[in-house]
């Protein structure tokens, strides 16, 4: 049921509408299963690091099997249904404009509202405590979440739909919802956690790497300095605590020329991040804009080369 069009399509799809706020999400749905379904995982009379990874693994085989099936039972009752199913499962797998969006009403509460609204906006979208945060480091913040799912909200759902269509596709928001929710390095998920984090590293490995050229064609289109941005995402891509974040992050640090990384805290402790870009300048607040503008010249990149990933596929083995 899965031809190259499908990804064009999705992420023009994704453009035009975005995520429906109070909508069906199966993104949504992932999460309830995950609340549900921990306590009985838990329960189970083995080493949290053996629950946790069979609650991973269980649930990711779950998504992929059951996209599988509904694909193929609404392509039974006609291909043209078959493949507006997988047309809206892949939509449903990227967030362009919400990620965008989401940025964007930071720096609009930054310059309408003030510190405090925008504080507000970007706790909505990050991990970290906003409450002590200046100018700076919110701005800071917004690019920082910009780049990063660019990732995990564009670049590896396309990767994952070429690959292996919706079904893969899903499978691998589900991997990515697992570890939002309980891939945390605290005392409750430390252990559970680990399965569903390290999976996920392993996902992104590829699509992060893949980033730093991706995006440093994007800052050459939009006249940036594009052998700055590859140098600094694969020299620096690796200063972070994550395997993958890094890339992405470093890749924007050098296309944008600021600073991005450092010391922030995460549900009351202080993590000490190294920083990016440390010879580069202070994120101002009118760098949002432009990371938001990198990143979706970035991602119509992608899709571009994941459509045609997708049509060399499906060429194939035709």
């Amino acid at each position: 049921m899965f031809v190259w069009y499908i990804i064009p399509l999705a992420f023009a799809l994704d453009l035009a509408v975005g995520d429906p706020h109070g909508a069906p999400h199966p993104v949504r749905w992932m999460g309830r299963a995950i609340g549900a379904l921990e306590p009985r995982f838990r329960a189970l009379p083995l080493p949290l690091t053996v629950t946790g990874l069979l609650f991973a693994v269980s649930l990711v085989a779950a998504v992929w099997i059951l996209t599988w099936a509904v694909v193929w039972a609404a392509g039974t009752l006609h291909p043209a249904l078959g493949a507006a199913v997988t047309l809206v499962a892949v939509y449903f797998c990227i967030s362009t404009r919400d990620l965008a969006g989401s940025a964007l009403a930071v720096d609009r509460a930054l310059k309408d509202g003030g510190l405090v609204a925008a504080r507000e906006k970007l706790a909505m979208i990050v991990g970290r405590d906003v409450r002590q945060l200046d100018e700076t480091a919110v701005a800071r913040a917004a690019v920082e979440t910009v780049a990063e799912n660019l990732v995990d909200g564009v670049m590896a759902p396309l990767f994952f739909a070429a690959l292996g269509g919706a079904p893969l596709a899903m499978a691998y928001k589900m991997v990515n919802t697992l570890d939002s929710m309980v891939g945390y390095k605290n005392e409750r998920y430390r252990e559970f956690g680990r399965g569903a984090a390290r999976i996920d590293d392993g996902a992104n490995f590829i699509p992060a790497r893949l980033s730093v050229p991706v995006i440093a064609l994007a800052a050459w289109i939009l006249g940036g300095p594009w052998r700055r941005a590859l140098k600094t995402g694969f020299s620096q891509g690796r200063h972070h605590a994550s395997p993958n974040a890094g890339f992405p992050e470093a890749a924007f640090a050098g296309a944008l020329g600021v600073r991005l990384g450092g010391p922030n805290v995460y549900h009351g402790r202080i993590v000490d991040k190294p920083y990016i870009g440390k010879s580069f300048g202070d994120v101002r607040p009118t760098d949002i804009h432009r990371a938001c503008r990198l990143m979706s010249v970035a991602a119509l990149l992608w899709m571009t080369l994941a459509g045609g990933a997708s049509w060399m596929l499906h060429a194939i083995t035709a």
